[in-house]
C-alpha cells in the first residue's frame, strides 16, 4: 500500500483556502443521483454539496456502467456536528489507549474523522457514497460505509488487501467514475470523495483550496 497522507498532516493543514463563494445545491433535485436518507437531518444538510462538486458528481454518474447508480449518503456536514463526531471518536480512542499523546491521538483519529478545521464535509466539498443497482440494492464494498479502522480491521482502507475480489472490483468501478470527474479519495475510507478542499489541493498539487468551512 502506498503512503497514506492523513487529514491531520501539515502538508494538508498548511494549505491556504481561496474561498470562491460557490453556493450549496440540493442533490435531491438531480434525478441521476440517488440520495440515501440514513443520515438525514431535519434541515437537509446531508443532501447538499457545493455547486462545482455536485456538477462533478453528476458527470461521474454518467460514466458508470449500465444498471448502476451513485448512492449518496452524506454531503455537507455542519461544523458543530463535525466537532461532536471528532470529539466522540477521539474520546473512544483515548479510553482504549490512555498512553497516547494528544498529538498522536489527533493523528489516529484523523484516519476516520477529519479534524474540524480542515474537514472537507464542513466545506461542502466532500461526499460519502456507494453504488447501488436501479432497484436500490447496495453493492458489496467489503465493509459497511462509515465503519472505523478498528471496527473493520483496516478493511475500510480503499486499497485494503483482505477484501473479496468482488468488493475490490466495485471499489474500482466507483473510483474510475469519480476520478474521471475530478474528485479525489481519502484512502482510509473507500466511500469518501472530495473536490476543492484542502485534501483535494494536496492530492492534485493545487496552490490553494477553493472551498473553506461554511457556517450553519
Amino acid at each position: 500500500m502506498s503512503e497514506i497522507v492523513l487529514m491531520s498532516d501539515p502538508r494538508v493543514t498548511a494549505l491556504p483556502v481561496t474561498e470562491c463563494g460557490e453556493p450549496l445545491v440540493d442533490l435531491r433535485g438531480f434525478p441521476e443521483l440517488r440520495i440515501d436518507p440514513r443520515l438525514a437531518d431535519a434541515d437537509g444538510h446531508y443532501a447538499h454539496l457545493r455547486r462545482g462538486v455536485a456538477s462533478r458528481l453528476r458527470s461521474a454518474a454518467a460514466l458508470l456502467p449500465g444498471g448502476l447508480r451513485l448512492l449518496v449518503v452524506e454531503g455537507y456536514r455542519p461544523m458543530n456536528l463535525q466537532v461532536a463526531y471528532f470529539t466522540a471518536y477521539a474520546e473512544q480512542l483515548r479510553a482504549a489507549n490512555p498512553d497516547w499523546t494528544d498529538e498522536h491521538l489527533r493523528v489516529q483519529a484523523s484516519r476516520s474523522l477529519a479534524p474540524p478545521e480542515v474537514a472537507p464535509h464542513v466545506a461542502g466539498a466532500a461526499v460519502d457514497l456507494t453504488l447501488c443497482t436501479e432497484d436500490g440494492t447496495e453493492l458489496d464494498f467489503g465493509t459497511e460505509l462509515n465503519v472505523s479502522p478498528e471496527e473493520s480491521g483496516l478493511a475500510c482502507y480503499t486499497e485494503a488487501a483482505q477484501i473479496s475480489e468482488l468488493a475490490r472490483q466495485h471499489r474500482r468501478i466507483l473510483a474510475a467514475a469519480l476520478v474521471a470527474a475530478g474528485l479525489v479519495n481519502y484512502p482510509t475510507e473507500w466511500w469518501h470523495w472530495s473536490y476543492g478542499d484542502r485534501y483535494w489541493a494536496h492530492a492534485t498539487q493545487a496552490p490553494a483550496a477553493r472551498y473553506g468551512p461554511l457556517s450553519g
